[in-house]
């Protein structure tokens, strides 16, 4: 921006709008520049104006009088004789808001004095500082549009040494090189407040700062998304290992964990994009999702595609762009758009005006485009409502087909959640937690998905706790035997799905054999349990 900003200077382009939040930390970068006579060769008085005090140089904090009136204040910039830089701060306002007129003669006074800035003898600049971007349609061709970067890496840095420096209390004996690097990428995307905000409140905490103080930082990245009311921030605590299955999906992410650190840029290693996780519903994808959150210690934003959708012309394409750039806003960061297919249906429908096509379109360039590092997750359960420039390559680094549970990962998963809720000795007492009793409870519930498995374990728990007794082995297999499983109700739904998914995405499941039973004698048991009702699947 320094560059950039320096170059606009010398060229005299007259207006300059840079929308920020941060007007002291902008100011300061362009009082900085106002004297590098390196970069803009002359150097130049700096003017600083408000509604309430009007223009104020900045050198001596002298006040420029009858300048509080904005007209006045551009007649004070006719008349003055030397080389400046003046700085407006929020003349947006007089610009049109939603429910405020433009002010017409301001307007037509700015337009008045381009000339004389673009060619005069003295060299003068006009910056707008506002947090918005509101600019009158007449003066598109006179406004250069700049943008101011939140702070970088080495920025964050320099602030928590100098915080460190400044509390000798503050006990940093456990925060390596690795840990203050972590803390300082997970602090991107914050303004320099909101950062020092974050590193103040770790500080006061417990007297130190170290890695631990992770989520005190992903808590003020919450308040940045929670404003916007399109983001949902999704606090989870979730690990990779309480997702059953899937290795090779979890293999594949586990590789891409810690990819924008230092580290993976000596590999030259791009940051991924994004997968897209398609298949049997309830197998485990939003949980999947999640996980990747805790495993990878980023924050975690769920789209929810309906929110965008707005009744007011115009204002469906501004949501999507405001939801896009806060997910860059706090990146890295994951962005997780649920059963994506829904909100995506109507694109080819043509009933919304067009209004879904332009929000696919303005969704797909951005994810083709993006350079921050904002990691996306897609979940979705029918695949023929995505459009096919949706899928092709390039979009996502990896399109992953989540398929009914194997007879390994039906243990897995078994095991998973009977573990976590058998926790009471009198509850558990004649349940004896084994290979064995996952082997057969796998073996039983051929073609259940991990969902209806974990409604077996909850319903047993539940007839037991109806009669006030311990759990029996019986009351997993009662239950099993009343569970009509997803895999008969949408059996032509599923096998679409494999034939699609065969050649089109990756199995998210390692091939594996059964160990100890053979199909025969696992559909045998099934018969047994259901009754002799059999599944031709």
């Amino acid at each position: 921006m320094y560059k950039k900003l320096s170059n606009l200077l010398r060229a005299r382009f007259p207006y300059i709008y840079i929308t920020t939040y941060e007007e002291e930390r902008a100011t300061a970068a362009i009082r900085k520049l106002a004297k590098d006579t390196e970069y803009i060769k002359y150097p130049r008085e700096l003017f600083l104006w408000t509604q309430t005090n009007g223009f104020i140089n900045d050198e001596d904090e002298r006040s420029v009088p009858n300048t509080v009136n904005p007209i006045k204040a551009l007649e004070f910039i006719e008349k003055h004789n030397k080389d400046s830089i003046f700085i407006f701060y929020d003349l947006h306002v007089n610009f049109g808001l939603k429910n405020r007129l433009p002010d017409y003669n301001l307007i037509r006074k700015l337009r008045d004095i381009v000339y004389d800035l673009k060619t005069g003898d003295v060299r003068k600049n006009i910056i707008f500082m506002a947090p918005e971007f509101v600019m009158p349609d007449t003066m598109q061709k006179d406004i250069t549009i700049l943008d101011f970067p939140l702070p970088n890496l080495n920025e964050i840095k320099a602030k928590l040494d100098s915080m460190l420096a400044q509390n000798s209390k503050a006990i940093i004996d456990n925060l390596t090189d690795t840990d203050k690097e972590k803390l300082c990428k997970a602090a991107l995307g914050l303004t320099m407040q909101e950062v020092e905000n974050a590193f103040a409140l770790s500080i006061v905490n417990n007297g130190k700062i170290g890695i631990e103080d992770m989520h005190t930082i992903l808590q003020e990245k919450m308040q940045v998304i929670k404003k916007t009311g399109i983001l949902e921030f999704v606090y989870s605590d979730y690990s990779i290992n309480d997702v059953g299955g899937l290795d090779n999906l979890k293999n594949w992410l586990m590789k891409r964990k810690n990819s924008w650190s230092e580290k993976a840029k000596r590999y030259c290693v791009p940051a991924p994009k994004g997968v897209l996780i398609t298949g049997v519903p309830g197998c485990g994808k939003s949980l999947t999702a999640k996980a990747i959150s805790t495993m990878w210690q980023l924050p975690l934003l769920r789209l929810d595609l309906s929110k965008i959708f707005s009744g007011v012309v115009g204002s469906s394409e501004e949501n999507m762009r405001r939801a896009l750039a806060t997910a860059e806003a706090v990146a890295p960061s994951i962005l997780w758009v649920d059963e994506i297919e829904k909100g995506l249906s109507g694109v080819n429908s043509g009933n919304d005006s067009g209004v879904s096509a332009r929000i696919f379109g303005q969704f797909l360039t951005w994810m083709q485009e993006k350079e921050a590092p904002v990691f996306v997750i897609a979940t979705a359960n029918n695949i023929n409502y995505l459009p096919p420039e949706f899928l092709r390559k390039g979009r996502f680094d990896e399109i992953f087909f989540v398929d009914i549970p194997t007879f390994e990962e039906r243990k897995e998963i078994f095991k998973l959640h009977i573990e976590k809720r058998l926790k009471d000795k009198e509850v558990s007492q004649k349940i004896v937690q084994s290979d064995e009793l996952y082997t057969k409870l796998a073996s039983l519930t051929e073609n259940f998905i991990g969902a209806e498995i974990e409604q077996v374990v909850i319903s047993a728990l539940y007839e037991a706790f109806f009669e006030s007794r311990a759990l029996k082995y019986s009351d997993f297999t009662n239950t099993i035997k009343n569970t009509v499983p997803l895999c008969t109700t949408q059996k032509e739904e599923i096998l679409r799905l494999r034939e699609w998914a065969n050649v089109r995405a990756v199995a998210a499941t390692k091939k594996t054999t059964v160990k100890n039973h053979t199909a025969s004698e696992q559909k045998e048991n099934l018969q047994q349990v259901r009754g002799g009702r059999s599944l031709d699947f």
